[in-house]
């Protein structure tokens, strides 16, 4: 069985995720989306919240399972019996950081493998920083997100 992971802090999970982890399908036999708990960043949700929303946008999907994880992102592939790293590359500048973290994971995990996927055209734009300011403001948010996200994103930008 082939097992992928696609790790993120997905603050929150955008239709670009989304689409990556739909197109990863095609050719992983499960998927696990792995949240992770990144002390730099100061995220909009907290790392159960994200986790329920990631199940709530991909409900009905059974061969994608979510979870957290802490640590070294090697350590958590080798548990999962993991031999494929999904990653998604947005821009030119993703590449330089996206190039050394697979450097080292392949230092680290020689039989873990990294793979890039490009988003399509209609989610290029989509970041999850964008998604936070536009919900910041009230803005429209149909076409970036799950309604369910769409929804936890208007309560949390209210209740600021």
């Amino acid at each position: 069985m082939r097992v992928a992971i696609y790790a993120g802090s997905f603050d929150p999970i955008t239709r670009g995720h989304e689409d990556l982890i739909r197109r990863s399908l095609e050719f992983v036999d499960q998927l696990t989306v792995a949240v992770a708990t990144n002390s730099t960043k100061q995220p909009l949700f907290t790392v159960e919240e994200r986790v329920e929303l990631i199940r709530a946008t991909m409900r009905g999907e059974p061969r994608v399972v979510v979870k957290s994880f802490g640590g070294l992102l090697v350590d958590f592939a080798a548990s999962e019996k993991a031999n494929l790293l999904i990653r998604g590359l947005r821009a030119v500048s993703d590449f330089e950081y996206e190039y050394q973290m697979a450097l080292m994971n392949r230092h680290l995990s020689p039989k873990l493998e990294t793979v890039y996927m490009v988003p399509s055209l209609d989610t290029t734009y989509i970041s999850a920083s964008l998604v936070r300011e536009i919900a910041r403001y009230g803005g429209d948010l149909t076409s970036l997100v799950h309604p369910a996200v769409a929804d936890a994103l208007r309560k949390r930008s209210a209740a600021k």
